[in-house]
Formats: structure tokens, C-alpha cells, sequence
């Protein structure tokens, strides 16, 4: 209701003073929609629930759907037969985009394109609250991280025809390979090489060979050069800032995945760094991971703005807004406050996990590897031999996910490539032998780190007691034997 609305209320209704009291409560929630409208700027903290269910239902109202004088003729009117949906939704059905560019405006749909517009500047500037403060354009788009990466790969593929290699640090995650496939494009496979971080043996970026690779291929033949920042220890961020030198020296395009890099000042840095000192011509990272929002959408951003516009122009069709109404809110319900709030909680919790892992390392003589990685660590496993892959499938009876025992001894292939060592990130799965993952990511409880310890204990606990009866049992059939 606006004041007219409000002045004209009869007497008998409600008496003015309580109305003049009501009134009031309006007004201040229209004054945070208008300073948000206004500055497109993340609040600095948190809105309750009715205020942005204030905000959504009055922009779902400006869709001609919503309208009460609606008669739509044409196929897509947005028409939801289920009242579930519907709600579900809040009254948003025309999604965002307009045949073919994800960012143009929708004549039917003017309160769509302004949630889409104004989640993206919100974005934005979340990215440069983060770190990424020379980061110029942000854009949402609803697909994951891999086919965002898909998404970046293809456009750059179409500004230089001429090339088909990608080169790309191996990081053991399908779906990053995959978009680089999907998008037609011939991946190059750049390995890890051993490094040193803080006394831990991780594994990093090779940056002699992707100079090598150049030189090899030659620079006109490369589309771009693909690197990853957080990653599953022992491999550690690639070291963005020198491929982005060398990006800007021979020309070539570099993307970057920062699939769950968001939430860490020390990953964000690293790509301010790269932007600022050389070449980057987007970086992608999830919205689930990064913003606790369902799976289904992704954030690509960059330091040019014509760059991120033409692989928006690139998207088919329109789009669903879903991705663009759940990050809206969640960015609203957290405000810069609540969101920092998050990521200090996280990085608390990641020392946590790193002493936790301490004790559970030094009972049974195995090693805690974390170097520079500030989510991820491992926890060797060296001692418990060919029983170690038990330990993940006892772990995930037990209710404990995410956590995964990698041998260096399994094979994958992928789009018709081989890996050797696969979830090792190295061909070399001998460097760091048998040990397991766990990560303190946004959203993690302390308590969940302390359930995960405990539980790994007795996981070990267990199967030290097995290894002990097959010895025995292999000592009494030996005796049996020599009998």
C-alpha cells in the first residue's frame, strides 16, 4: 500500500494513531528497497524474511503474469497450472534473458530483469568485498561450474577460431575436463609437480611446462590456459598470478575456476593479484558452494566487462530465474555482516579440523598435509596398507560424506584420456602415497568437525584391530604349514 492508499483508510476501520504507528514500519521497509534499488549495493546487514518477501512479491508484480488485467495469446506466457509452483516460486514464471543474450531486458517481464540486474551488482559487490576489488562485471547464470566453464571456454573459442588447445593443471575433477571437451576444444594436460608449503609435500603448478607447452603449440594455436584455485589437498591453488603473467606476454586468454574460492581471503587475493598484475579473462565459482544456495547456478565475473557481455550474449534462449530469486534472498537475509560473519566462522573451524586431524594423526603415526590449502586437508594413511580404501566406505556407513581415501593407484579415463593415479591430481601417486580428504567449507559446524573425528577414530580403531587377527591368523597358517 503506498500513503494515498493509507491516508484514504476510513476512521472506523482502525484508528488513525495505530494506522500512523503501521505506517511507519511501512516506510522504513520501503526505504531500505529504495536505498537498495538505488545503490545496488549489498546492505550492509542482514533483512528479516518479511521484508524481502516485501521486496519479491512487489517485484513478481510488475511480470505481466501477475497482472489482473492479463490475456496472453502467445506460447509462452508464463502460465503455472500447479498452485505449489507457483508459490514455490513466488509468482516469477518468464525466467531472464531474451533470445539469446542472458542479460537483456524481457518486455514481459520488467520485475524479472530488474531481480536478475540488481542480483548481479549485488554479486559484484560481494566479489569485491571479498578481495577481488578490481573485478568490473559479474554475471549469474543458471548452470554449475562446469558447464559455466563450458560457457567461458565457447566464447573464447569463437574470438579465436583458429585455435583448439586448452591448457589446463590437472586437477582431478571430471566436470572442469568435461567443459573443456564439450566446448570442442583439445585439452592439453599440464601435471602437478611436487612442491613444499609450510614443511608439507603438496602439489602444484608446473609453470615452466606451460611455457614449455607454448612454445610448443605456439601461442596462436592456444585458446586459453585454464587454471583452478581451490582445489582437494595435497594439491594446493595454482599459482594464477605467473600463468596470467604469461598469459598477458604471449596474448592468450585465461580462465580461471574458483569453484568454491569465494569464501577464502587468501584465494580471492591470488586472483586480485593475477587481474591486476596479468592477464584474466574470467573466473567462475559456484553458488552452492560459495552462497548455500540448492545446485544449479554459477557466478562468472571479470575484469573486463566486454568479455563477461559477449559470453552472456552466447547463452541460447532464456533462462530460469531460480538461481537469480535464491541468491537474491540469501544475499538480503546475510547482508556484508552476516556473510563475513561466515567466512571468519570458516576459517576458525578450518584450524579446528587441522587440530583435530593432529590428534587422530600422532595416535596412529600418520601426518596431517594442509600446506597454503585453506579448506581442504589430508590425513595419511600410509600405515594401514591395502585395508586404507575401507576406511572411506566405513566412514560413509557411519554418516560421515565429503570425505574421500584416494590410493594413487586407480585409473580413469575420460572423453578418451587416461589418467593414471586418478584423485591424486599427479601421475605420481606414489609422492604422497594413500591418505583421505575432509574440508571445513562454508556452512561447516564445529560439531560435525568433532562428530568427524570421533568417528574417524573409531574407524581406525577398528581396523587396526582386524589388521591385528589377519596377522595372527597368517602366523597360526604359517605354523599350520611348516607342521
Amino acid at each position: 500500500m503506498n500513503d494515498f492508499t493509507l491516508q484514504s483508510i476510513a476512521a472506523d476501520l482502525v484508528p488513525s494513531n495505530y494506522l500512523s504507528i503501521a505506517n511507519n514500519a511501512r516506510v522504513s521497509r520501503d526505504k531500505l528497497v529504495k536505498v537498495l534499488l538505488e545503490k545496488k549495493k549489498l546492505p550492509d546487514h542482514g533483512w528479516e524474511n518479511g521484508t524481502i518477501e516485501y521486496l519479491i512479491d512487489g517485484l513478481a508484480l510488475l511480470d505481466s503474469n501477475n497482472f489482473p488485467s492479463r490475456c496472453g495469446v502467445g506460447e509462452r506466457e508464463a502460465r503455472v497450472v500447479c498452485e505449489l509452483v507457483r508459490k514455490r516460486h513466488y509468482g516469477f514464471a518468464h525466467g531472464i534473458g531474451r533470445s539469446g543474450n542472458l542479460s537483456e531486458a524481457q518486455p514481459k517481464a520488467a520485475g524479472s530483469t530488474i531481480m536478475a540486474n540488481l542480483t548481479n551488482c549485488l554479486v559484484l559487490d560481494l566479489l569485491r568485498e571479498m578481495g577481488i576489488r578490481s573485478c568490473k562485471k559479474a554475471l549469474l547464470v543458471p548452470l554449475a561450474t562446469g558447464m559455466s566453464v563450458m560457457m567461458v571456454l565457447t566464447a573464447l573459442k569463437a574470438s579465436r577460431p583458429d585455435a583448439r588447445y586448452v591448457l589446463w593443471s590437472r586437477i582431478d575433477q571430471k566436470s572442469c575436463f568435461k567443459s573443456i571437451v564439450t566446448a570442442g576444444l583439445i585439452p592439453v594436460v599440464i601435471d602437478t609437480v611436487p612442491v613444499e608449503e609450510r614443511g608439507d609435500p603438496m602439489l602444484g603448478t608446473n609453470v615452466q611446462a606451460f611455457r614449455d607447452k607454448v612454445e610448443e603449440l605456439g601461442a596462436a594455436n592456444v585458446c586459453c590456459i585454464l587454471s583452478t584455485t581451490s582445489c582437494f589437498a595435497p594439491r594446493t591453488c595454482d599459482q594464477v598470478a605467473q600463468l596470467a603473467d604469461l598469459c598477458r606476454c604471449k596474448e592468450i586468454p585465461h580462465v580461471v575456476n574458483n569453484a568454491y574460492g569465494l569464501q577464502s581471503s587468501y584465494l580471492t587475493h591470488q586472483i586480485e593479484q593475477a587481474g591486476r598484475l596479468g592477464r584474466v579473462d574470467a573466473f567462475v565459482q559456484s553458488t552452492d558452494k560459495n552462497l548455500l544456495v540448492p545446485v544449479g547456478g554459477a557466478i562468472i565475473a571479470g575484469f573486463d566487462p566486454a568479455i563477461i557481455e559477449q559470453i552472456a550474449a552466447l547463452y541460447p534462449g532464456r533462462a530460469s530465474s531460480s538461481q537469480s530469486l535464491d541468491v537474491l534472498m540469501t544475499l538480503l537475509s546475510l547482508g556484508k555482516t552476516g556473510y563475513q560473519k561466515l567466512v571468519a566462522e570458516r576459517k576458525q573451524l578450518h584450524q579446528h579440523l587441522l587440530e583435530q586431524l593432529a590428534v587422530v594423526a600422532k595416535q596412529y603415526g600418520e601426518s596431517v598435509i594442509s600446506g597454503r590449502n585453506p579448506i581442504s586437508v589430508a590425513l595419511t594413511l600410509r600405515s594401514f596398507g591395502d585395508n586404507a580404501p575401507m576406511i572411506g566406505s566405513m566412514l560413509h556407513r557411519r554418516g560421515v560424506s565429503g570425505c574421500r581415501v584416494v590410493t594413487g593407484r586407480e585409473t580413469k579415463t575420460i572423453a578418451g584420456h587416461t589418467f593414471g593415479a586418478w584423485s591424486s591430481h599427479s601421475s605420481d601417486g606414489e609422492y604422497v602415497g594413500t591418505y583421505l580428504t575432509a574440508s571445513a567449507a562454508l556452512g561447516v559446524t564445529r560439531e560435525e568437525i568433532d562428530t568427524f573425528a570421533k568417528k574417524l577414530q573409531q574407524v581406525l580403531k577398528e581396523q587396526r584391530v582386524v589388521e591385528g587377527e589377519n596377522g595372527e591368523l597368517n602366523n597360526q597358517i604359517k605354523e599350520m604349514t611348516v607342521v
